[in-house]
């Protein structure tokens, strides 16, 4: 099959051409420190052709979530260490998914001094959970940032990748999806400005074009791959009229940088509105790196989608939560585990480490 051979990304070789996809775990610790306990969890799952972290923030400011790691300083770097060694000791590769959350922020979450930033100053919709608290509280009202901050995001995320590779990280991922801050620039239903990064398609693809070519010029393009989720709907983003003229104009000039993948988010497994298989191909034709599809495969369907050449590689998340050692549980056709929900973004290892492999 496939799905279990191996494949060639940028100048790394792949196991196979399973990913596992981005998932958030909220299990760093004090100063958002990627440990030892995540070191475990990542190790025990390195039998995948490529890991993508969960997504770990470039600045103090994007760090929205509880718990979750950051990668923009020397404390970083050391901890990230612990997980890029155990995954490369068993011979597995990991890519870094940069995440700045933006918006989708509540202050408390944040260390002191950083604020909660957006293209506008307009509350995400929704809630959060918040430690501090105990309890879920509505997101905080971002700072607008001005042209001149929005130069220094974009340095932050060269820096971040720059610490990635002094971490161990193969690569890193640009996380422009889920209504994070790259996609709160992207969908105009969010990004409502007027000046150079917004009032066009032009304009919101700014930001992401000018991340993702400091990026390149920091690590090289062969090392740098991005995420997007066209129609979907996460944290108050949504379809809109120019949204295909505008996603496939972006892809086809990062393609012209020579990214090295595009990672496509389908949600409809999860209940959202699905891509469409036009835009899916019409993405995968103006983009000629690796193309990484992912939502809700199995190994049948996964198969299928790759001897169409339909998709390079394949992501799974879920599954690769409570079963560590998914790759050998879809060659062998094995059942899978259930994860447990509840625990997905708790501290410990309970939910985290604690689930078995096969004997």
């Amino acid at each position: 099959m496939l799905l279990f051979e191996h494949y060639v990304l940028g100048d790394i070789e792949l196991t196979s051409r399973i990913v596992m996809a981005p998932m958030t775990r909220s299990r760093a610790a004090e100063q958002n420190t990627p440990n030892a306990l995540m070191a475990e969890y990542y190790g025990q799952r390195a039998s995948a052709g490529l890991i993508v972290s969960e997504g770990v923030s470039p600045s103090p400011n994007g760090l929205g979530y509880p718990r979750i790691p950051g990668l923009f300083n020397a404390h970083h770097v050391h901890g990230w260490k612990l997980v890029t060694d155990a995954i490369h000791a068993k011979g597995g590769k990991i890519f870094v998914q940069l995440m700045h959350t933006g918006r989708v922020s509540h202050q408390d979450n944040l260390p002191v001094g950083a604020q909660v930033v957006g293209p506008c100053a307009e509350i995400c919709p929704g809630e959060m959970w918040v430690d501090k608290s105990g309890s879920m509280q509505p997101h905080t009202m971002p700072h607008a940032l001005t042209e001149t901050e929005i130069k220094n995001v974009v340095l932050e995320y060269a820096h971040s990748a720059q610490l990635a590779l002094q971490a161990g990280f193969d690569g890193i991922e640009l996380h422009a999806a889920n209504g994070y801050l790259i996609e709160q620039f992207l969908n105009p239903i969010v990004n409502k400005r007027t000046d150079g990064y917004g009032g066009s398609s032009d304009g919101r693809n700014r930001f992401m074009l000018e991340v993702a070519q400091a990026c390149v010029n920091a690590i090289g393009a062969n090392k740098v791959g991005f995420r997007i989720s066209p129609q979907g709907v996460f944290n108050g983003t949504g379809d809109f009229e120019e949204l295909e003229t505008q996603f496939l104009a972006l892809t086809k000039k990062l393609s012209d940088m020579g990214l090295v993948y595009l990672h496509l988010v389908d949600h409809s497994a999860m209940g959202a509105p699905p891509v469409s298989a036009e835009l899916k191909n019409k993405l995968r034709q103006s983009f000629s790196g690796a193309y990484i599809a992912v939502g809700g495969f199995t190994a049948d369907s996964a198969e299928k989608v790759l001897q169409s050449k339909h998709a390079d590689l394949i992501a799974f998340g879920r599954p690769f939560i409570s079963n560590p050692d998914l790759v050998q549980r879809l060659k062998s056709g094995a059942a899978l585990t259930d994860p447990d929900m509840s625990t997905f973004y708790t501290p410990g290892e309970k939910g985290y480490t604690d689930y078995s492999a096969m004997s």
